[in-house]
């Protein structure tokens, strides 16, 4: 996968962003579950799943990033790409994640 104008440690990251999520999936989605109350992972929107899944793999992988700067990333992805009420949404669980990993 190469975009066409993104430099290349640009590709290299979203690909090691894309292999840690799909490696890690099934520990991130636990962490997903504890944080989403009252909401199974199949019954949210996928582009919603997917956004929580890269942003926790990055959470816990990624200690480079701020956590911060993952969260308003992903609000804004959510904004762009999802429904009214998603960025909301995502930004509750991935900020209740965050304080998790920070105890």
């Amino acid at each position: 996968f190469r975009s066409l104008d993104e430099p290349p440690e640009v590709v290299r990251f979203a690909r090691q962003l894309l292999h840690g999520t799909v490696e890690h999936v099934e520990e991130i989605d636990g962490i997903i579950r504890r944080h989403a109350e009252h909401w199974r992972l199949d019954r949210m929107a996928t582009v919603d799943r997917n956004l929580l899944r890269l942003a926790t793999q990055e959470f816990i992988y990624d200690k480079e990033t701020p956590k911060s700067a993952v969260i308003n990333e992903a609000i804004e992805i959510a904004r762009r790409f999802s429904s009214q009420e998603s960025p909301q949404f995502v930004n509750g669980i991935l900020d209740s994640i965050k304080k998790e990993l920070e105890t």
